[in-house]
């Protein structure tokens, strides 16, 4: 749980068409948290976000926008949880890959393949006249 005095709301214009008097409400909305500074997470889970979101980090500061909505309080919405799946997948276990082999017919398909691509381009090759 990030507490919410962590967190820092800016509010601006959303983008998009319109015209005179459209757009007007400052519905947009940016989600700033300072990782680096959280009294919320552990050395080792503030070490682990700081690798793994290092390039999304500005200064050990972690910024999400939101405006796809028309409602500043659904974007808001929309950023907290965009930041608490972002921070979520930051701190998942990364399983290990296990080391596997290619099958035989697989084997065989590549060099299928590439022997039938050697021909088309031995096709290409200019013949000489003797």
């Amino acid at each position: 749980m990030i507490p919410a005095e962590e967190l820092r709301e800016r509010f601006s214009r959303s983008s998009g068409p319109g015209g005179q008097s459209v757009n007007t409400a400052d519905s947009r909305v940016e989600l700033s948290w300072s990782v680096a500074e959280s009294a919320a997470l552990s050395d080792g889970q503030r070490q682990q976000l700081l690798e793994r979101l290092a390039a999304r980090l500005h200064d050990g500061v972690l910024s999400i926008a939101a405006s796809e909505h028309r409602s500043q309080l659904r974007n808001r919405q929309a950023a907290r949880a965009r930041l608490a799946a972002l921070v979520q997948a930051a701190l998942a276990p990364v399983a290990d890959r296990r080391a596997t082999r290619p099958s035989r017919a697989a084997r065989q398909s590549r060099l299928d393949t590439k022997r039938r691509r050697a021909e088309v381009k031995a096709g290409r090759r200019r013949v000489r006249d003797e």
